[in-house]
């Protein structure tokens, strides 16, 4: 899109700008755009003033040129036709900048042009006309260079600052509809690629859900191992104890379900739970840390393995028989025990 050309509409007063309009459009040209202006048109014509319009409408950029003449007047309105332009291109929204004359400029313009390089006829509409556009940001000229810095630095903040339609090449249109079907193009694999990876993420959580589900003899292996391995607990003024790291998780299954806390007043058996129970269960996936939203302490709590190493166990636990309740050693039926007592 580098080769797009702008037109630039040149908008001032005629006779007494000459050197002017030539030094803007040879800085429009060397920049790589196109110039338009009124000098194609016969100036004080109703008809030629729509006809300017239009050309203004199909114009990129509007410039305009204030000397130290106002112009010709429109009778209709009693604004000369270059105001016209240039409020037409303001009230349009077209990106515009305006290049004034410098007051120092004015008594050369006096000496150079005599009386005609200067208003005579209406010095205070051009004075209305001249704050109107000073009420804008624009640039000053005492000579012709000035012009030419201005059109340069102006229109390539504009390339930078707006999105112009422009002029291309055929053969350039002709890339630019390759790009946008490539652009199409591009967007559907975008599309696809979305839709595959939302596939993606549904088989990454089946196989996650699966790698929860364990097989008898995975239960049964890990059941094995939890009993085989004993931590003690020692507690101030009583025996120790020495269980089993299965018993330990059954004696607790509710608490670890729910989670158990790291919290400064957490009870004892909390903290025999966190700091020695569910690190050994972590090392196998029964239990995971998390942290507790919105509080500086964190949580244990027993994974879906974890609750399916218990599930496992209540399936297969036999019942624990109790001594006689009576001094008789009579037999009678004895109460099924859950294992779950600490």
């Amino acid at each position: 899109m580098s080769k797009k050309k702008l037109q630039v509409f040149v908008s001032s007063t005629y006779s007494d700008l000459l050197n002017e309009r030539q030094a803007a459009v040879e800085a429009i040209l060397k920049a790589g755009h196109l110039p338009a202006g009124m000098e194609l048109f016969s100036a004080g014509d109703q008809s030629q003033l729509d006809t300017i319009r239009r050309w203004i409408d199909e114009s990129d950029v509007f410039m305009l040129i204030l000397g130290a003449r106002y112009g010709s007047i429109d009778p209709k309105t009693s604004l000369s036709y270059v105001e016209l332009e240039y409020d037409y291109a303001i009230e349009r929204g077209i990106p515009s900048f305006a290049v004034v004359i410098a007051e120092e400029a004015i008594d050369t313009k006096l000496r150079l042009l005599g009386r005609a390089g200067i208003e005579q006829a209406h010095p205070q509409e051009l004075q209305r006309f001249r704050e109107k556009v000073l009420a804008r940001i624009c640039s000053f000229f005492s000579e012709p260079t000035d012009i030419k810095l201005a059109v340069h630095e102006t229109l390539a903040d504009f390339v930078a600052r707006h999105s112009f339609a422009g002029w291309v090449r055929a053969e350039d249109v002709a890339s630019v509809a390759t790009l946008v079907d490539e652009l199409a193009r591009a967007s559907q694999r975008v599309r696809e690629l979305e839709s595959d990876t939302a596939d993606l993420r549904g088989k990454i959580a089946d196989i996650r859900r699966k790698a929860e589900v364990l097989t008898e003899q995975e239960l049964s292996d890990l059941a094995a191992l939890l009993a085989s391995t004993h931590v003690e607990r020692t507690r101030e003024g009583q025996e120790p104890l020495n269980r089993s790291l299965l018993d330990w998780m059954n004696a607790y299954r509710d608490a670890l379900v729910r989670g158990v806390d790291n919290h400064l007043y957490s009870p004892d058996w909390e903290a025999f739970l966190y700091f020695n129970i569910c690190p050994k269960l972590a090392i196998h996936e029964l239990a995971a840390s998390e942290k507790v939203a919105g509080v500086a302490w964190r949580r244990f709590a027993l994974t879906a393995r974890g609750r399916a190493v218990l599930a496992y166990f209540d399936r297969v636990s036999p019942p624990v028989p109790e001594a006689p309740t009576s001094a008789k050693k009579r037999k009678s039926p004895k109460p099924r025990r859950s294992r779950r007592g600490a």
